[in-house]
């Protein structure tokens, strides 16, 4: 077992966190309007000293991994994956050396398949913008180690929703689990002034839903596409920068939930979530 989960536990558990990790590199170039992203990267900034203590680890669940099963990253150092496209040349030159951690990477793909879940490791798999750009404002210092998780490409709620059951454990251990994502993606209600109400009313939703009892919270999670404006805000097959808020609250076990940050940017609220 790593030495990262085999460490003592601390008193307070860290908490499980889905943020919204903007549009491509937007924190890091320059934007019209000027200020569309402040918000969102000072909340992202802010998140590490709201923290118990510096986590040994970082899980990360990003929007931009898909694979049939639960596939961590197992390499002991990642490239960049630079998957956007269309921005300026230095955003092509990013970097996040953060070490992996393969001993951890195997430890969680043995808890991914003693629920049964189908796991896996891939020790070739970079960092994708869904990981290095959030972390690049909240760990700057790239000194902790990360490992990244994929989604499941069925995009099955429920099934997200067991793998942070899954998980729940290495909380104890001062592994911070992260789901990076958006909690509205529909790319063609982003600027859009009619997309405003139904985005709203998807977000309040969302803001309730996680504050409901563990049981409530995974059944209405299990079932969001029957939620309001639900398939406005997120349409078919676009789902998947919702599911890392999925992986987050089945690893928040009884921990409560809130919403801990929301901001109108490109005519929508988008938010985050955290729980414990």
């Amino acid at each position: 077992m790593s030495s990262i989960t085999s460490a003592t536990p601390s008193s307070a558990r860290m908490p499980t966190i889905f943020v919204p990790h903007g549009a491509g590199p937007c924190f890091f170039m320059d934007w019209n309007p000027p200020d569309a992203w402040t918000k969102m990267g000072k909340y992202l900034q802010g998140i590490a000293a709201t923290l118990p203590r510096q986590p040994k680890a970082i899980l990360m669940v990003s929007a931009h991994w898909l694979e049939s099963g639960f596939v961590t990253t197992g390499g002991a150092q990642q490239e960049m994956i630079f998957d956007y496209g269309g921005f300026p040349p230095h955003t092509y030159e990013l970097k996040y050396p953060a070490p992996g951690a393969p001993a951890l990477a195997s430890e969680i793909s043995t808890l991914i398949e003693k629920a049964k879940l189908v796991g896996g490791i891939n020790t070739h798999r970079g960092f994708d913008h869904g990981m290095f750009i959030p972390l690049m404002m909240m760990f700057p210092a790239a000194k902790i180690p990360v490992v990244q998780l994929s989604l499941r490409n069925d995009l099955d709620p429920q099934a997200h929703l067991d793998a942070g059951r899954a998980l729940e454990s290495l909380r104890d251990q001062d592994i911070l689990i992260l789901g990076s994502g958006m909690s509205y993606h529909n790319m063609r209600g982003y600027g859009n002034p009619a997309s405003t109400a139904p985005a709203t009313e998807f977000d309040a939703w969302l803001a309730k839903t996680v504050t409901l009892p563990p049981e409530d919270r995974y059944e209405a999670l299990s079932a969001w596409e029957l939620a309001p404006s639900a398939r406005l805000a997120h349409p078919p097959r676009q789902q998947e920068h919702l599911l890392p808020l999925m992986v987050v609250a089945g690893a928040a076990g009884n921990d409560a939930g809130k919403c801990v940050f929301t901001d109108k940017v490109l005519e929508v609220p988008l938010s985050g979530y955290q729980f414990g």
